[in-house]
């Protein structure tokens, strides 16, 4: 044995102590009996120290090994020189981690006698562990000094892989468990709750592990108690045991569930109970649903039944009742089925006498206007088509005829089976008179028309004539009149004659107006007679075109343009539309003229009866809406010509290309409040929105 006994050796006590006895052969063989006793009892418990199937150390204060068995240096893959080195200590077993763990423990061990088993890591030499259960107690002399520790050693790791695999299992069967709709749960024959799985333990408002020992009383209400305490003695009985309970939620909610106690018998004995519990809240609701359904329907049926008889008796009145209609049915070769009242009254044939006959004998054959399509052709295309018109004339029984309109209509059940057809027939004599009185009305009024229209052609010859003759027999005499007063200022020159001067001005300026005046009546005759070129036309860069001509030919005006980006496409005349909103435009320019800051705005919005409405509002001086009753007339100002320069031709211009396109124009404004016009176009909403150059919209623009 290798450790140090602190006890003294028996054969040196005997060679040390006095005696008085003499030394015989007897006592030395007593002696070394007793020695090789002692020697084989020491051998005995080194072996059992060594090979224990534990490990053992021994550690001094400072925690350095003093001894240790063969079975945990087998453990740990040691020499017993390379650990019984002063110089090491139990940080070579154990990671730091733990060994700050159990330090204060074994350092406390000499006041204490023993430690509580720790469960630790302990390193092998070639680095891997293994887990362990120290035990440690304190060995102390007579006087109860700390001489060195004794610490058993038992290799835990299969026991711990054992509790993992139990833990995984267990955890693995919770995880099935709280996953499945029911609710699960098992108590022991004392009504102990061992297992429940989520949905169990949600209902008492706990996790699962919190279920564990908790005794059925204190989880279920003391009023619900002897409800349920008789099926769980007779579960516990043997019996399995179902019912449905219904249960009143946190939230006021009536709940129902079916409860199945199923007993576990093991070799004859009932161990405990198995309790499941089912929602059937929804089935239930579904089955009073049905029920309350089914009661509604049949009060449904019986007030339907009575709606049907009622209204197949107004149905036969009204079928009866009718005068310039009747209704009869036949079946799919043509014969009368069924004769009403209606039909006799129309028609004059009884109701023997139509029952089972074609219905053909009620057509009037041969004479003018009868069916375009013979009566077999007007059944095959009524059953073909499910329902076809005719007209012309029919017969009377007693043998005078009327225009009428019959529509033949297909019968077919549920399943598509034709059950025949029926006839209605209506009067139309009047019709047909009043139709011929027409048709001689419709020929003189063609007649009218072209007559009208050779009028008009000669109208606008005319208008050509006109306006040929304004284009150059009116112009002519304005520029006479323009050159020759041209003339005179530069003769007059310098003269001090300011009057002469001021009237030469004066006459400059107003054949200036004049030709502008002419030059707007002939666009304006123009416009009338323009064929428009139709196309999807895009906002965005048409207006960008005509403002940048509008900057240009004002660099001194400080105006803020605000301009929609999303503007539509819209159809139209790309060339008139261009200069209707250079027209509408230019206007708001020149009416803010007196503003220090202009402010022009262009916007648009969906117009609820079609098209788009488009608007331009400025910030300028307005006018009285009310006094403006010749707004788009021709020639017509609201503002003198000394204040604010123009024709009046702009807005008859605009409104006349507007209209030209279909759409109107309007004014809303108020005296040194700014002005808004209005006016609408068709929406381009089919074609793709076309690219067209900034500078192309420039030039369509003016």
């Amino acid at each position: 044995m290798h450790r140090k006994d602190p006890e003294p050796n028996i054969m040196e006590t005997l060679a040390t102590s006095e005696t008085s006895l003499e030394t015989s052969p007897e006592l030395e063989r007593l002696v070394a009996l007793r020695t090789q006793a002692l020697q084989a009892d020491l051998d005995r418990a080194n072996r059992r120290f060594e090979n224990a199937p534990c490990g053992h150390l021994m550690l001094d204060g400072a925690l350095r090994l003093m001894d240790i068995n063969q079975t945990l240096l087998e453990w740990l893959g040691y020499q017993r020189d390379e650990l019984l080195d002063p110089s090491i200590n139990l940080t070579t077993l154990v990671d730091s981690a733990w060994y700050q763990l159990m330090q204060p423990r074994l350092e406390a061990i000499g006041q204490s006698d023993s430690v509580e088993s720790m469960e630790l890591d302990l390193i092998r030499k070639d680095g891997s562990r293994f887990q362990a259960l120290l035990t440690c107690t304190a060995v102390k002399d007579a006087e109860g000094q700390f001489l060195y520790s004794h610490s058993s050693v038992v290799d835990i790791s299969e026991r711990k892989n054992t509790e993992q695999r139990v833990a995984a299992h267990d955890g693995f069967l919770q995880t099935i468990t709280d996953r499945i709709p029911v609710e699960l749960a098992y108590f022991d024959k004392d009504l102990n709750c061992r297992f429940a799985n989520r949905a169990h333990a949600a209902r008492y408002g706990r996790q699962p592990e919190d279920m564990a020992g908790e005794n059925l009383s204190n989880l279920v209400d003391a009023d619900k108690l002897p409800e349920i305490l008789p099926f769980v003695a007779e579960a516990l009985s043997g019996q399995n045991q179902t019912f449905e309970s219904e249960y009143l939620g946190t939230d006021g909610r009536r709940s129902y569930f079916e409860v199945h106690y199923i007993p576990d018998q093991r070799k004859g004995d009932i161990e405990g109970i198995f309790i499941e519990l089912h929602d059937i809240s929804e089935s239930r609701r579904t089955e009073e649903f049905v029920l309350e359904a089914n009661r509604d329907l049949e009060e449904r049926v019986r007030e339907r039944s009575a709606e049907l008889f009622q209204s197949e008796q107004r149905y036969r009145l009204m079928v009866d009742a009718i005068q310039d209609h009747c209704i009869y049915f036949v079946d799919e070769h043509g014969a009368v089925t069924e004769w009403t009242e209606s039909a006799q009254r129309l028609h004059g044939h009884s109701r023997q006498q139509m029952l089972g006959r074609p219905y053909q004998n009620l057509l009037a054959i041969g004479n003018a206007g009868e069916d375009e399509v013979d009566p077999e052709q007007v059944l095959r295309l009524a059953k073909a088509h499910g329902q076809w018109e005719t007209r012309g004339w029919r017969l009377r029984d007693d043998g005078s005829r009327f225009w009428a309109h019959t529509v033949l209509t297909a019968l077919r059940n549920e399943g598509g089976e034709l059950q025949g057809l029926s006839a209605i027939t209506r009067d139309m004599t009047a019709a047909k008179s009043l139709e011929d009185v027409m048709n001689d009305l419709n020929k003189e009024l063609e007649k009218r028309v072209a007559e009208r229209t050779q009028q008009l052609v000669a109208a606008n010859k005319d208008l050509d004539v006109f306006s040929h003759m304004v284009s150059h027999d009116l112009r002519a005499p304005l520029r006479h009149i323009s050159s020759f007063v041209t003339l005179l200022q530069e003769q007059l020159g310098e003269s001090s004659d300011r009057l002469t001067l001021q009237y030469l001005n004066s006459t400059a300026k107003a054949s200036r107006r004049m030709s502008y005046m002419i030059e707007g009546l002939l666009e304006y005759a123009r416009l009338g007679r323009v064929t428009l070129d139709s196309q999807p036309v895009p906002l965005a860069p048409l207006l960008d075109g005509v403002i940048a001509h509008l900057k240009m030919e004002n660099p001194d005006r400080q105006i803020e343009w605000v301009i929609e980006e999303d503007l539509p496409v819209v159809r139209g005349d790309a060339m008139l539309l261009a200069q209707a909103w250079g027209n509408l435009l230019n206007n708001s320019v020149k009416y803010t003229r007196t503003r220090e800051a202009g402010r022009i705005e262009v916007g648009w919005k969906v117009n609820p009866v079609g098209g788009r409405t488009f608007f331009v509002r400025d910030n300028g001086v307005g006018f009285d809406l009310e006094k403006a009753h010749n707004l788009f007339v021709m020639f017509q100002r609201q503002h003198h010509s000394m204040d604010f320069d123009g024709t009046g031709t702009g807005l008859a211009l605009s409104q006349r290309i507007v209209e030209r396109h279909g759409g109107r124009i309007w004014a809303e404004t108020a005296p040194d409040e700014g002005c808004t016009f209005y006016f609408t176009l068709p929406f381009e909403g089919t074609e793709p929105e076309l690219e067209f150059p900034a500078s192309s919209m420039a030039e369509l623009a003016y």
